[in-house]
């Protein structure tokens, strides 16, 4: 039993290491993607939906911005303090495309949770630079109905969410826009602002947490079964034949 227990969770251990050895080569890929040259517009246009090879690729992309379309997702942090994501749809020029832009962070006003600092949106053509990333992530809202949840331009609609589905969004708005992928700006604060984006959370440091954890059992098996297999014996009959 014990050279079970102590196989069991040895392999164990090597599956934790091996897991993190593949979430570490996911993360070299994210960095080799956001060190290319960016895509031109022409390239992104001609992106198949849920192209997953070109996530995390720069993006410089020219359009305007459709400003009363913009959404606010709720309980998002940045450095530790709760704010809003800040999300604005993007109309390509020349193009009938739409793509959902991250465009930063801004603080939440602690006195009144309705109260959105002010985001500068300029008008006419302007070009953006990100990287293409998934669908904004979702939250666990608890199957509560968020206030505010009607889509923006509703008769007493709120740009509050708690989470937002590009493909009801699209639906309720109209727009043409892409529901694989999303934009996430980046550069430096501006417009109200803020893009320190945090990395991916991939769980490296928890597979390596959970390895540890199955060594150290693996060896308390393996101390455990020498001590009273051999140890406490030897000890038992020293004793034995002092006495």
């Amino acid at each position: 039993m014990a050279a079970i227990a102590i196989a069991g969770t040895f392999s164990l251990g090597r599956w934790q290491l091996s897991r993190a050895a593949q979430k570490e080569a996911i993360q070299a890929e994210i960095d080799e993607q956001k060190n290319l040259e960016p895509l031109d517009q022409a390239a992104f246009m001609a992106l198949d939906n849920a192209s997953s090879s070109a996530l995390h690729r720069p993006v410089r992309l020219r359009g305007l911005w459709l400003a009363p379309h913009t959404v606010y997702l709720d309980n998002r942090q940045m450095h530790g303090i709760p704010g809003f994501y800040v999300l604005t749809p993007f109309a390509i020029e020349g193009s009938n495309q739409t793509v959902m832009v991250q465009r930063g962070w801004i603080q939440r006003n602690f006195n009144d949770r309705a109260q959105l600092q002010p985001v500068v949106t300029p008008p006419g053509l302007v070009e953006v630079v990100g990287t293409i990333s998934p669908p904004p992530s979702h939250l666990l809202d608890l199957g509560k109905a968020e206030p505010g949840a009607p889509m923006p331009g509703g008769a007493g609609s709120s740009p509050i969410r708690q989470n937002l589905d590009l493909e009801a969004y699209r639906a309720d708005t109209g727009l043409p826009l892409r529901t694989d992928i999303s934009l996430q700006q980046t550069g430096e604060a501006s417009e109200g602002l803020q893009r320190d984006w945090p990395a991916p959370a991939l769980g490296v440091e928890k597979h390596y947490g959970y390895a540890f954890q199955w060594f150290g059992l693996s060896t308390l098996v393996l101390i455990l079964y020498v001590w009273f297999q051999f140890i406490a014996p030897y000890r038992r009959a020293r004793l034995a034949r002092r006495g």
